[in-house]
């Protein structure tokens, strides 16, 4: 299963492409972050841990997790 990981200090974003349904919720919600255009297109680096988690936990498909690096 291909996984990417990108990394915002206390927090890793965890995508997995084969799981996405391309709902675009990600860009509207962190046009800053997510930019399909971009190579890397997630740069977890433009948002801060919190705003991420928010995000993530609105991925319909389940494409996008997180872990903490760090406790909170």
């Amino acid at each position: 299963m291909e996984i990417h990981e990108y990394q915002n200090g206390d927090i890793t974003v965890i995508w997995q492409p084969k799981k996405c349904i391309h709902s675009a919720v990600c860009v509207k919600l962190l046009p800053k972050v997510y930019n399909p255009k971009n190579r890397p297109w997630i740069k977890a680096e433009n948002a801060t841990p919190e705003e991420l988690k928010n995000q993530i936990d609105q991925c319909p498909s389940g494409a996008l997790s997180y872990k903490f690096n760090t406790e909170i």
